[in-house]
């Protein structure tokens, strides 16, 4: 499949949005991408007065990149690090969270301090990207072959790509070249004007509103924004004190190395053995229930081979774009390990995908203690 060249200033003009009377039935909301708003950059400022490169130096259990998206809201950290980062500024875990149902809470003035330089669409590319999002509902929809497995292994769409793209977390002109040529594949279109005409053509026909209705909008967002805070203040009014005080936050007092167990041997069918074979040295961010399994296959492709040992900590719920271990039994009771790619679903949900062989899983319906994160992996 050869790489289709990328001209949206010309295939703007040539497919513009749909006439206004279509247009205004697409909702824009300005802040899809924004999941977690919190005080870390205002406590940062007043307890700590550095810049997030050095304060990230403070807390080596999360990286740099991880610590931005969490301060820009972009991802919903766990309880632990929540934890890790009031440690480090010298706080209670709880002054990191915000009422976002606050009458006091204005959105607009929280965002304002990220706006500067970060990437986003103008309104016209954000409704294209909801189009788009539609259309790539209603083309699987269609055709119940297009598995997430599918179009990785088909269309080189790689699950957590699937999933920004089907709730439209950016516009198609801040996709990369790769992406775009693998969307006009999927709709059999030569380029990306003609795509974009495609996708415009749909809507006006009206074959793209039952799957618009479908995408979350702002409202679902700020709902499951409510939900995760909720959750984040149960869980961190259980945390004690003294185990407050036993995180390490300093890199010069790393947790001291620690053996944990090591399962794994292929079954076939991309199931992974229960067998010890051996032991592994933990990473200091494993839990103190962390073990480890060597994956025996390449079942997730190229990026995780078969000669991998993942980490995982059943204390954690995997995160979209992480890797997950779900635990299953078979019909005649033998008990096996599965190795999933994490991505969110059209409805929100939490969807386990494996390439090889190619095996979906609805992750959210499952009780906690049969599928974990994995947190690390080593590359022999």
């Amino acid at each position: 499949m050869g790489e289709v060249e990328v001209n949206h200033s010309a295939a703007r003009t040539q497919a513009s949005m749909p006439p206004p009377d279509r247009r205004a039935e697409i909702a824009v909301d300005r802040y899809r991408q924004i999941v977690f708003p919190n005080r870390l950059r205002e406590m940062r400022h007043r307890h700590a007065r550095l810049a997030l490169l050095q304060f990230a130096a403070l807390i080596p259990q999360i990286s740099y990149i991880r610590l931005s998206k969490i301060e820009r809201g972009e991802v919903y950290p766990r309880a632990d690090e929540i934890v890790r980062i009031a440690g480090a500024l010298g706080i209670a875990p709880r002054a990191l969270l915000i009422d976002t149902d606050a009458p006091t809470f204005d959105m607009d003035a929280w965002f304002a301090p990220f706006a500067e330089g970060a990437a986003s669409d103008d309104e016209h590319e954000a409704r294209f990207a909801l189009l788009l999002a539609a259309a790539i509902r209603a083309r699987r929809s269609a055709d119940a072959t297009l598995t997430a497995a599918t179009l990785d292994a088909r269309y080189g769409i790689p699950p957590v790509i699937l999933s920004r793209l089907e709730n439209a977390l950016k516009g198609l002109s801040r996709w990369n070249p790769q992406t775009v040529t693998a969307l006009c594949a999927l709709f059999d279109t030569p380029d990306v004007a003609a795509l974009r005409a495609h996708v415009v053509a749909l809507h006006e026909q009206g074959a793209l509103d039952p799957f618009l209705a479908a995408i979350p909008g702002a409202p679902q967002r700020r709902a499951r924004t409510r939900q995760r805070i909720a959750a984040l203040e149960a869980e961190l009014a259980d945390v004690r004190p003294a185990a407050l005080a036993a995180l390490p936050d300093r890199p010069d007092a790393p947790a001291a190395p620690r053996q944990i167990p090591a399962y794994g041997a292929p079954l076939g069918a991309g199931r992974i053995a229960k067998t010890r074979c051996g032991s592994v040295e933990a990473p200091a961010l494993a839990g103190p229930r962390a073990f480890a399994v060597r994956t025996g296959a390449a079942t997730l492709g190229g990026g995780l081979p078969g000669q991998a040992t993942v980490i995982v900590d059943p204390d954690r719920h995997p995160q979209p774009g992480g890797l997950a271990l779900l635990s299953e039994t078979d019909e005649a009771g033998i008990e096996s390990y599965r190795l999933l790619s994490v991505a969110v679903d059209r409805s929100g949900l939490l969807q386990g995908y494996s390439l090889n062989p190619a095996h979906e899983v609805a992750l959210d319906p499952l009780p906690p203690g049969d599928v974990a994160a994995v947190v690390a992996a080593y590359f022999a």
